[in-house]
């Protein structure tokens, strides 16, 4: 038996939420007029960031365990469904819509049928959230409020609002590189060019913000 722990966020999640983070801080630093903006209206943006960060890290938190709950419970009418069925078409066509597209398009009936054999030998899942479903919100939590950090940083080691805002982009463009690029190695893809798009999402919006009067 492997002693290796299930992470609680697949790498899609965590580099997903970090992204979102970044976005959502750059969306007010962006919008910081150098010509114009002073030390006050540098502690308000950082405050709006990290308090909009906050509570898009909660709704995302809460989303996660309903979305968790959901599946739990499709995962159980799935297998009640199964057990009280005597058609075999019917069942097929359960376990079939189950499957990940790619694999319900190939997979042969005879293949159907072990599935629809294993699935009876299972214990009925249990439907509440657990501690470890907690622990895995509070991650999503947690990594979209981190993400404020290398967008506001900056501002607080820098006095110079010209060239914190450029660190702030630069570190938050590089941040976005390197969620685009651990997304690139985690699909199997060419992660160089992921964390370059990842990175050029992030440029256009600064681009836009700036356009609209940023």
């Amino acid at each position: 038996m492997s002693n290796e722990r299930e992470p609680l966020l697949d790498p899609i999640d965590r580099v997903c939420e970090i992204v979102f983070g970044v976005l959502m801080a750059l969306s007010f630093s962006g919008a910081l007029s150098v010509a114009t903006a002073g030390h006050q209206e540098v502690r308000t943006m950082m405050f709006t960031a990290l308090g909009c960060n906050l509570a898009w890290g909660l709704v995302d938190a809460v989303m996660y365990l309903i979305r968790a709950a959901t599946e739990r419970r499709r995962k159980a009418t799935l297998l009640a469904q199964l057990r009280e069925t005597r058609d075999k078409p019917k069942t097929h066509r359960l376990i079939t819509d189950a499957l990940p597209n790619l694999f319900a398009a190939i997979v042969q009936p005879a293949t159907l049928d072990a599935f629809h054999q294993g699935l009876l030998t299972l214990q009925e899942p249990g439907i509440r959230l657990r501690g470890k479903d907690y622990a895995a919100a509070f991650g999503v939590f947690a990594l979209v409020v981190l993400a404020t950090f290398p967008v506001v940083v900056p501002f607080i080691f820098i006095s110079k609002i010209v060239l914190a805002l450029r660190v702030s982009n630069l570190l938050a463009i590089v941040t976005l590189f390197i969620g685009g690029y651990a997304l690139g190695r985690y699909t199997g893809g060419r992660p160089l060019l992921t964390g370059a798009v990842m990175a050029g999402i992030g440029v256009a919006l600064l681009a836009i913000i700036m356009a609209l009067g940023g």
